[in-house]
């Protein structure tokens, strides 16, 4: 479940929390929230700034969505196809 951002941030800053996630999937995650929160900080407030964080958003749930495929520990060994598993 995410959280509001706080009044001062964007809401879609929300939308980058990863605690929530299995660490595996954290690890994959966080690089996205951190860059986000700088670029929330770094670029002013505008529609590129929206589109900017907008497209970040995006590539991090691909990103998620493609570690989903990772296989886990008890996988390890495993070579198939996502298929196969």
């Amino acid at each position: 479940m995410s959280h509001p951002a706080p009044p001062d941030l964007p809401p879609i800053l929300r939308y980058f929390d990863f605690v929530h996630l299995p660490e595996p999937l954290q690890s994959v995650s966080m690089p996205f929230s951190e860059l986000a929160y700088r670029l929330n900080t770094m670029l002013p407030p505008g529609p590129e700034t929206t589109v900017a964080l907008r497209k970040l958003l995006e590539s991090k749930d691909a990103a998620v969505r493609a570690a989903l495929d990772l296989p886990t520990s008890r996988e390890e060994g495993h070579h198939g196809t996502p298929a196969d598993r």
